[in-house]
């Protein structure tokens, strides 16, 4: 949406026309809301606007055709190191020389997924933030690979799309997850703290701990100035790839406290209790 509305050509690839149907309905929906505070006086350049994005923007559920006249390919699929690669591996055969590649991976090391191509040097990290067009921030990751000529272009991209870019080097979770991941994880450890293993079977979870989810995220909200407390969060994110970045960082650094799994949080994702998307995470959803 964001690299449509400020004049690039965008091809949106996904699994199936049903999902990238559901994509551009959704794009054109955010389109509208964006014009109605961008435009709030001049309907006509609202239209206008939504119509000249919409154009830069089409669909395709063939990545290896669409690489094949791309400058930028910036992957967003699932937190999964080997569908990256798989992915990244497949692309790479097909892009022309000069494309460069970049994940917006919010855990996983960039150095890692540029192994599975032959251009570590075209290869970056551009980690948006979720919601996209309202959020003004990007990290952009340079890998000991990764050439001066192509981390200038990302920070150039990332202007151009009208965000501040920030350089990051390709540790875990880069500078906002690494701080905020780890916060959000001692809220949940605040919450079940000295419940015994054997109560997460037996007993409801959520009355046990130091605080209440509640309390925490009203504490975090008002005296942190958080617009959202961790839980809220959590549930925003995805239980699912919060656990798969605390899981993914437990295996680099096992002795790391602050990357210890949670037995709640792994309880839930094994009830497919995910966050929003399901309805049901640490809240309920209507």
């Amino acid at each position: 949406q964001i690299a449509a509305a400020s004049g690039h050509t965008v091809v949106l690839v996904d699994q199936s026309d049903e999902i990238l149907k559901k994509s551009t309905k959704g794009i054109e929906e955010s389109l509208k809301r964006v014009t109605k505070k961008k435009f709030a006086d001049k309907p006509e350049a609202g239209a206008e606007f939504i119509e000249k994005t919409l154009k830069n923007l089409t669909t395709s559920t063939d990545a290896v055709a669409v690489v094949h006249s791309t400058d930028l390919v910036i992957e967003a699929i699932v937190e999964n190191q080997e569908i990256k690669n798989e992915l990244f591996k497949r692309l790479d055969k097909f892009a022309p020389e000069h494309t460069i590649f970049a994940s917006n991976t919010s855990s996983l090391q960039i150095t890692q997924l540029a192994n599975s191509t032959t251009r570590q040097d075209r290869f970056g990290g551009l980690h948006f933030f979720n919601p996209v067009p309202m959020m003004k921030l990007v990290e952009v990751i340079k890998t000991p690979m990764t050439s001066q000529k192509t981390f200038e272009s990302l920070m150039d991209f990332s202007k151009a799309v009208g965000k501040s870019p920030v350089s990051c080097k390709d540790t875990p979770g880069f500078i906002v997850n690494r701080l905020l991941v780890p916060y959000m994880m001692e809220a949940v450890r605040l919450f079940e703290r000295d419940a015994e293993s054997s109560l997460f079977i037996k007993l409801s979870i959520f009355s046990l701990g130091d605080a209440s989810k509640e309390d925490i995220d009203v504490a975090m909200k008002l005296g942190a100035g958080y617009p959202m407390g961790p839980f809220e969060l959590l549930d925003y994110v995805g239980l699912d790839t919060s656990k798969y970045i605390i899981d993914g960082w437990h295996v680099l650094e096992p002795n790391n406290p602050l990357f210890a799994p949670s037995p709640l949080l792994d309880k839930l994702v094994a009830e497919k209790k995910l966050g929003k998307k399901t309805g049901e995470g640490f809240y309920k959803y209507k």
